[in-house]
């Protein structure tokens, strides 16, 4: 799904572990506590030991069988991330677990105390996520039964004769939310490019595109965003064998929501349906990505200009267009399942990035922009900007929010903004071949993941964890941090920065960067609680003279966590 709100005005100026186990422990006694039975003798996380680590090195401690984690004191600082490496949608239930973390014999910490804060816009785009929430559950749903005689249509474009421009093709479109319904569209066709059709709906408000706006927009759609999917990505069925995919632009899209609802709910910019690629019914027999038309006068829905609609609809096309091709790759070529939803929408929103990617190749600083001190181009910002501002919900509440679990009927914006960044780490750590093998495959979830990176998910999700915060350390040059702990084309500090610079306090962002640390010391424990999926940012400073400092990770009961949790510890040492 496409989560569909401008953001209008923000001019954004925006594997082997290095730690050494020295010496086995088998860590000491939890605290006393009046509750009865008393809690159990702490046992170590694995590996066990005291974890020596240099600076800027890290270690992940599994502690589905302990809780106590000993390391090497005498001053040293650290960053300690407890997580749940877990998910899959079959695979644990979606549930708040309280923990208890606590450090014994560490400095009190100066690290400030962490800061909720709600999300800047929670309730934006509703309509667009309810309505994609349907259709990418109705493709899972589907996924079984899509006909096989339709599997061997692959994607090759190729010359090949096109209708006549201009003829006049009729389209059933879904014409409600709940898709209970449908209408015929009268569509014409208006633009036949190298991967592309555009047919504009007969029945289009007046006042809409001049032939050279639509032809400027077609081509945009046709030449540079299409083949930003094809070399990153994986191709599209062909299952109407004509080479092109068809963009359709119609007012029943607009028509989804009345005007009022699109005031308070958003509006649905546009869509792919995996029926399309099915012999079921209703379905147009092709790959069709499904949107509005410009409106001036808002006679159909709210009011559309024609700049609005070229504004909005290049992210969706790309957004709708991954769907499109992860459905055909896994259901329809590879006779698997459709891909899980947190997975599929992280694969999407970084589809969304890779215009915006262009676009800073295209003009590198600082050309493209109104202000030289922009981060991204103009250009750039219709594709990267709502993932700003949500990453920046995330990173300010990981705890709450699942990066595994999600499906796309449940609502948020954080959660898609997290597995973007996730998404966006896994392709600079594994390079630009692991997003076609995410799709190529009937694999889906965490084992997909596995398969195309070639690691163990809390591994991965251990390393992405520690990058999310070591991955631009204020006065450390990022080539001394080592490279599964940082992103490699983003700079996340600078980005947020810059964000916080163009924002100037609007839409909740506060700081200049949004992981805030919570403080460790040996003062008395500190309780938290986590979803499956998810992880929190703590500070661990160790008193000079103290050759160990040892951390308890456990239940409120001093218990150890269930292993399908996975609970674990990232540790990294800050100085």
């Amino acid at each position: 799904m496409r989560a569909r709100a401008a953001i209008s005005g923000l001019k954004v100026a925006i594997s082997a572990v290095g730690a050494t186990v020295v010496a086995a422990c088998g860590g000491g006694s939890s605290p006393t506590t009046s509750v009865l039975p008393p809690p159990p003798a702490a046992v170590a996380c694995a590996p066990s030991g005291t974890v020596s680590l240099s600076p800027l090195q890290g270690a992940t401690l599994d502690c589905s069988s302990g809780t106590a984690i000993t390391v090497a004191g005498n001053g040293a600082v650290y960053l300690v991330v407890p997580q749940f490496a877990t998910g899959g949608i079959d695979a644990v239930a979606y549930t708040t677990h309280p923990y208890s973390l606590n450090a014994q014999g560490a400095n009190r910490s100066t690290a400030a105390p962490v800061a909720r804060r709600a999300g800047a816009n929670p309730g934006r785009s509703i309509a667009q996520r309810m309505f994609d929430a349907r259709l990418r559950a109705a493709d899972r749903h589907r996924s079984a039964g899509a006909s096989r005689s339709l599997s061997g249509a692959r994607f090759s474009p190729r010359p090949a004769a096109p209708p006549d421009l201009g003829s006049i093709r009729q389209f059933q479109v879904t014409a409600s939310l709940n898709g209970t319904s449908f209408k015929t569209s009268n569509a014409a066709l208006r633009y036949i490019g190298s991967n592309i059709y555009v047919y504009v709906d007969t029945a289009a408000p007046a006042q809409g595109f001049t032939d050279a706006q639509l032809a400027s927009f077609s081509q945009l759609n046709d030449q540079v965003l299409f083949p930003l999917i094809l070399s990153n990505f994986a191709p599209p069925t062909d299952i109407d064998q004509n080479g092109h995919v068809i963009m359709l632009l119609t007012p029943i899209v607009n028509a989804l929501v009345t005007a009022s609802v699109c005031q308070n709910q958003g509006f649905v910019a546009g869509f792919f349906d995996g029926n399309d690629l099915t012999a079921g019914t209703n379905s147009n027999g092709g790959e069709i990505f499904y949107s509005i038309v410009p409106d001036p006068g808002g006679k159909v829905s709210c009011a559309h200009s024609v700049a609005t609609v070229t504004t909005v609809i290049p992210a969706t096309f790309l957004h709708e267009v991954q769907h499109m091709v992860s459905f055909g790759q896994h259901v329809i070529l590879h006779g698997g399942n459709g891909e899980e939803g947190w997975l599929d929408e992280g694969m999407s929103i970084f589809a969304e990035e890779l215009g915006s990617l262009y676009y800073e190749a295209k003009f590198p600083p600082p050309t493209g922009r109104t202000r030289s001190t922009q981060l991204f181009p103009d250009s750039a910002e219709a594709f990267i900007s709502e993932q700003l501002v949500d990453s920046y919900d995330y990173l300010s509440f990981p705890d709450t929010v699942s990066l595994t679990l999600h499906s796309d009927d449940q609502g948020g914006l954080a959660w898609r903004a997290g597995d973007w960044l996730l998404m966006h780490y896994v392709g600079d750590q594994f390079g630009a071949g692991v997003y076609p093998r995410l799709l190529q495959t009937n694999l889906t979830g965490l084992a997909n993941l596995e398969a195309a990176t070639g690691i163990p998910f809390p591994t991965l999700f251990s390393n992405f964890a520690i990058s999310l915060y070591a991955d631009s350390l204020p006065g450390v040059a990022r080539a001394s941090i080592p490279s599964r702990y940082h992103f490699r084309t983003r700079n996340l500090r600078q980005m947020y920065q810059a964000l916080y610079n163009a924002a100037a306090g609007s839409n909740g962002i506060n700081s200049p960067f949004p992981i805030l640390l919570g403080a460790l010391s040996s003062t008395g424990s500190v309780s938290g609680s986590m979803v499956p999926g998810a992880v929190s940012f703590y500070q661990l400073a160790t008193p000079s003279g103290t050759a160990t400092v040892t951390l308890k990770f456990s239940t409120p009961a001093s218990a150890s966590f269930g292993t399908s949790l996975h609970p674990q510890v990232s540790i990294f040492r800050i100085q």
